[in-house]
C-alpha cells in the first residue's frame, strides 16, 4: 500500500504542476523558470511528508474511507513545502547538488548569459523558492473537507513554515558564532524547528486535524513528530559525516565545510581534553577542507565517543517514540503502516554503527 500511495502522491504532484502551468502560465514568464521548477519537483524522492499526512488523514477517518483525488492533491502541499525549503537551504549553505542533481540556483545560473551567472542563480534561486511557497499554500487549498478543519489545519500549516524558518535563522547564526557558544540544548531547539517540525510533526498533525482527530491526539502526535524528527537530524548529522557521498546525493565534505553545530561537534567540543579540542578546532576552522581533514574528523568523532553518544541519543528517541505510536487510537492498519514507513528511515545509522563495532 505504501507504493501505491507514493505513486498516487507522484501522479498528483505532475497534476498539479501541469494545472499550475495553465493558471499561472510559468512557463510564459519564462520557459526556464517552469521547466526548473518542474525537474526540481519531479526528482526521485521518498515522498515521506506527503504519504505521512495520508497515512495519517486515513488512520482518524472513518474505516473504509477511500482517499479523494482532492486529498491527494492536497498532500503535495508539504512535498512543495519541502522544495521550497530545500532550494533555500541550498542557497544558504552554498551547495551544489541536491538529490544527486544541480540545485536549483545552480540551474538557474544558465538563465541568460551575464557577467556574474552565480549572483544570478542566486537572485533568481530565491525567487523561485517564494513560488515554490505560493504553490505549496496553492496546493493545500485543493482539499474538500470540512471548512472549520481546513481552517485549523492550514493554520498549523503556515505555522510551520514560519518555525522552520526560524529554525534556519538559528542554524545560520549558529554557522558563524563560537563553538563553546553552542550548547546541546541549541543544538535540539534547531533540529526541533528545522527539521522535526516540518518533516514528521506538520504532515501528521495537519491530516489528523483535516480527518477531525481530537486535540488530545494531535498533541500526541506531535510529540511523536518531534522524537523522530530530532532522531532523523541526528542521523543526518552523522551520515554526513560517516556515509559516502554516492549514499547522501552530495558533497561529502559540505557539513564540514559549512561548519555546522551538530550534536557530534558540541559532544565533541565538550568531552575533549583541551589539547585534542584544539587539535579539532584547528581542522573543524580550516578552510577549504580535504579528505584527510574529514577522516580526522571520524577519528576524533570515534576516539571522543561522540558518535556511540549520538546513536544512543538517536535510539532513546524512536524507543520513545514508538511508545507514543503504539498508544494512539489511529486506526492500527494505518498506524502500523506509519510504523513501517518511518523506522526503515534509520537502516543507514544502523549501518554506521556496525561498521565501528558501536552497540546501540
Amino acid at each position: 500500500m505504501l507504493d501505491k500511495l507514493r505513486q498516487e502522491i507522484n501522479i498528483s504532484i505532475g497534476e498539479f504542476l501541469s494545472l499550475i502551468r495553465k493558471e499561472y502560465r510559468l512557463d510564459l514568464v519564462n520557459p526556464i523558470l517552469y521547466e526548473s521548477i518542474r525537474e526540481f519537483s519531479l526528482r526521485p524522492g521518498k515522498r515521506i511528508r506527503p504519504l505521512l499526512l495520508l497515512l495519517s488523514y486515513l488512520g482518524y477517518s472513518k474505516a473504509g474511507k477511500k482517499i479523494s483525488r482532492s486529498v491527494y492533491n492536497a498532500s503535495t502541499c508539504i512535498e512543495f513545502l519541502h522544495n521550497f525549503m530545500l532550494i533555500h537551504d541550498d542557497i544558504i549553505d552554498h551547495s551544489e547538488l541536491r538529490r544527486g542533481q544541480p540545485t536549483m540556483h545552480r540551474v538557474l545560473r544558465n538563465t541568460i548569459n551575464c557577467p556574474d551567472p552565480d549572483l544570478l542563480g542566486i537572485n533568481l534561486g530565491i525567487i523561485a523558492g517564494d513560488i515554490v511557497y505560493a504553490l505549496a499554500i496553492d496546493a493545500f487549498l485543493s482539499i474538500k473537507e470540512d471548512p472549520a478543519r481546513k481552517e485549523r489545519a492550514l493554520k498549523y500549516f503556515i505555522q510551520t513554515a514560519a518555525f522552520t524558518a526560524m529554525g534556519e535563522f538559528v542554524d545560520t547564526v549558529h554557522g558563524v558564532d563560537c563553538i563553546g557558544n553552542v550548547q546541546e540544548k541549541d543544538v535540539y531547539l534547531n533540529y526541533s524547528l528545522k527539521t522535526a517540525r516540518y518533516t514528521f510533526d506538520c504532515p501528521l498533525v495537519t491530516g489528523a486535524i483535516l480527518a477531525g482527530a481530537a486535540k488530545k491526539e494531535t498533541d500526541r502526535l506531535a510529540k511523536f513528530g518531534l522524537l523522530i524528527g530530532q532522531a532523523f537530524q541526528i542521523q543526518d548529522d552523522v551520515i554526513g559525516i560517516f556515509e559516502s557521498e554516492e549514499t547522501i546525493g552530495k558533497s561529502i565534505l559540505s557539513d564540514l565545510e559549512e561548519q555546522k553545530k551538530t550534536l557530534l561537534v558540541a559532544h565533541a567540543y565538550r568531552t575533549l581534553s583541551p589539547q585534542k579540542r584544539k587539535a579539532f578546532l584547528q581542522i573543524f576552522s580550516k578552510t577549504p577542507k580535504t579528505i584527510a581533514d574529514l577522516e580526522e574528523v571520524r577519528a576524533i568523532f570515534l576516539s571522543s565517543g561522540s558518535l556511540a553518544y549520538c546513536l544512543e541519543a538517536l535510539g532513546s528517541r524512536t524507543l520513545q517514540a514508538k511508545k507514543i505510536l503504539d498508544s494512539l487510537t489511529m486506526l492500527p492498519r494505518y498506524r502500523q503502516l506509519v510504523s513501517d514507513s518511518l523506522f526503515q528511515l534509520f537502516r543507514q545509522s544502523e549501518d554506521v554503527a556496525r561498521r565501528y563495532g558501536i552497540k546501540t
